[in-house]
């Protein structure tokens, strides 16, 4: 059908779907019956998934026990509980309402967490010996919650399948996809791995059936199948402070989510005809725990994705407003009062949390009236016995002219101190887009996807259309909170559908290269055997922001300094600016290794013992890389033996 004028088709939505571009690219055979997707989220996660032979499905998760009023979700809150000799007794809904209905006595010995995924992203020496910190202050290893979290979700997601599927299902005909933010580095993308391991997902030795997916990339890839009745176009609305339009948002973002069903076309949506300058875009993943920037190419007429600029973003997502809430407590009732209050009665703290997370999504710019948020009353009672005065006095007292008290036993925060919890999150996500804007590889893209559970947020919504309407039109997918979760599975029914990154970081390695008087610092020279050798030179393998494609790899050949090695052990070295000579140049550090394990040499024909003539004292082992994946991978080969050897890398034992 020939396209209509676009001036016509913008402002109805009804128009006819143009015939979506037919997909020239042939898919890859994929070799499972069926892709499982689970987003694990900082604030709520949750699973999909499709079945190979009928990939225009996508499923979601059933709908789960409990849940808050007036949280219409898919997805369930990421927290979990252990028993107090830290078996796991559940996750989401069950735990945070088993918890809540504890004596508050028992409930100090059980080990409640909830957004933990954060400590993940701001630890720098992250290792499988990293701990969480439980709400009552007992500690455990990282690895065990998330594995108990991925373990939970692979229960529920095979009983699910194996409901829907007629036939028998076996393990390894499952690929699993597990997604996390572009912005973490591969120690972070390596633990997911590893907890997934711990959990019984999938085998060691079967690497291949666990796909780790990012999460802008996942949104990205769902947004260029959307139609145009899919989606809200936030440049079309006027920008008012009345509240009739955001309600009329909010009620077409909810009620796209009742269906557990959804379709996909195949090709890419139609939005893509209509934007003529639409092959280039920039999609925001605003989470719980941070925000996350990628630059996305579409590649006619394959519909291939390449990414245009490396993924930027930082720890600024929803939790911010729940950390200023909290900074506002103990400004009016004092830090030691919040912690005392928290560690001797951590059930009723999560209560008030909770409260204040379900008024915090209702907080819109043109509000008039206040937000009321109940405070438990072990919060009051544990008030007046602390400290000897009502928590009304208190209020009076802390000069917080924005938060009143009601006599009904509720906080009152006015529309100036929503703004105020708001605004420093806010704020960020939008200096992060106005950068990456401003970059010379990104100018002049039009198009701004908002995605992610945060993108809900009518305040985040008003702030992003006033910083950027002007410039690009902004697009929110109606069900932008399961964007990532449908676009993971995608990935992983074609995980070549993304062909070419940009590398976040330069990588290399140390070598010693010939010296040269004049050129190389004297510090840096080596005498061994009578020879000049200049040390710590980085060969680097990939340079930041370097365009990678699918498939694209690196070589390099090393040899043993001994005979009888039975082992190469290669530090690898990172940076975040490519303007590097040595590995001791300031910016650069270890960040993992890579081990090469050697097989015994074969005997050479009519050699005796193996070691005759010229012979195996130079063996040369061949390592190939791969930095195009979402995750680093190395193979290598014995060049003299053509045998493969056993290699690996590991980011996480620094």
């Amino acid at each position: 059908s020939a396209p209509s004028s676009p001036a016509t088709a913008r402002n109805d939505c009804s128009i006819t779907p143009l015939t979506p571009s037919v997909e020239v690219r042939p898919r890859m055979a994929c070799p499972f019956s069926v892709v499982v997707a689970i987003d694990f989220g900082t604030t709520s996660s949750g699973y999909a998934f499709s079945f190979t032979q009928d990939s225009e499905a996508i499923h979601m998760m059933k709908r789960w026990e409990g849940g808050d009023p007036g949280v219409a979700n898919q997805k369930s809150p990421t927290c979990l509980l252990l028993t107090p000799d830290l078996r796991f007794h559940s996750f989401g809904f069950a735990a945070r309402d088993f918890y809540h209905d504890l004596d508050p006595e028992e409930a100090r010995h059980w080990l409640y967490f909830d957004k933990f995924k954060m400590k993940i992203h701001s630890t720098s020496d992250l290792t499988m010996e990293t701990e969480l910190e439980a709400v009552n202050g007992r500690r455990v290893r990282a690895i065990e919650v998330f594995a108990h979290a991925l373990h939970f979700f692979r229960e529920h997601a095979l009983k699910e399948v194996k409901d829907q599927s007629s036939s028998v299902l076996e393990g390894e005909e499952i690929r699993w996809v597990i997604t996390v933010p572009a912005v973490w580095r591969q120690p972070a993308k390596q633990f997911m791995r590893e907890a997934a391991y711990l959990a019984g997902l999938v085998a060691p030795d079967c690497p291949e059936q666990l796909l780790i997916a990012l999460e802008p990339e996942a949104a990205s890839i769902y947004c260029r199948k959307l139609r145009l009745h899919q989606v809200i176009d936030l440049s079309l609305q006027p920008i008012t402070n009345g509240l009739d339009l955001e309600g009329e948002i909010m009620v077409q973002l909810r009620r796209s989510r009742h269906s557990r069903t959804f379709l996909v076309e195949s090709g890419t949506g139609e939005l893509w005809s209509e934007l003529q300058t639409g092959d280039r875009y920039i999609v925001a993943d605003c989470g719980g725990g941070t925000v996350d920037l990628t630059v996305h190419q579409i590649e006619q007429p394959q519909g291939t994705l390449k990414e245009l600029y490396k993924a930027s973003g930082g720890p600024y997502g929803a939790v911010g407003v729940d950390l200023a809430f909290e900074a506002m407590l103990c400004q009016i009732f004092g830090e030691d009062f919040i912690q005392s209050f928290k560690a001797k009665r951590p059930a009723a703290w999560v209560d008030l949390t909770i409260a204040f997370e379900a008024r915090k999504r209702t907080a819109a710019p043109g509000r008039a009236n206040a937000l009321n948020i109940s405070l438990p009353f072990s919060f009051i009672d544990f008030y007046k016995r602390h400290r000897g005065q009502s928590v009304e006095a208190a209020l009076r007292r802390s000069n917080m002219n924005i938060v009143k008290w009601s006599s009904q036993g509720m906080l009152r925060l006015t529309q100036e101190a929503m703004n105020e919890l708001f605004q420093p999150t806010i704020i960020n996500i939008v200096k992060h887009i106005e950068e990456l804007m401003a970059k010379p590889e990104v100018r002049g893209v039009r198009f701004l996807f908002l995605v992610g559970g945060f993108a809900e947020s009518p305040m985040l919504q008003k702030a992003v259309q006033r910083a950027l309407g002007r410039t690009c039109r902004i697009i929110i997918p109606h069900d932008v909170g399961l964007t990532i979760l449908k676009g993971a599975v995608l990935f992983g029914l074609d995980p070549t559908v993304v062909r070419v990154r940009r590398c976040p970081l330069t990588y290399g390695v140390g070598v010693l290269n010939r010296f040269v008087e004049g050129r190389h610092p004297r510090d840096k020279l080596l005498i061994k055997e009578g020879r000049e050798w200049c040390t710590d030179i980085l060969d680097r393998f990939v340079s930041v922001d370097q365009s990678v494609a699918l498939g694209e790899v690196v070589k390099r050949s090393y040899t043993p300094a001994r005979l009888g090695q039975r082992k190469i052990i290669i530090n690898i070295y990172c940076s975040t600016s490519d303007d590097v000579t040595y590995i001791s140049d300031p910016g650069v550090r270890k960040c993992g290794t890579i081990t090469l394990d050697l097989p015994e040499p074969l005997p050479l024909p009519g050699a005796v013992g193996g070691a005759g003539g010229g012979g195996p004292e130079r063996r040369e082992i061949r390592a190939t890389m791969q930095f195009g994946d979402t995750e680093i991978k190395v193979t290598a080969v014995d060049i003299m033996s053509n045998r493969s050897v056993r290699a690996s890398i590991d980011f996480l034992s620094n």
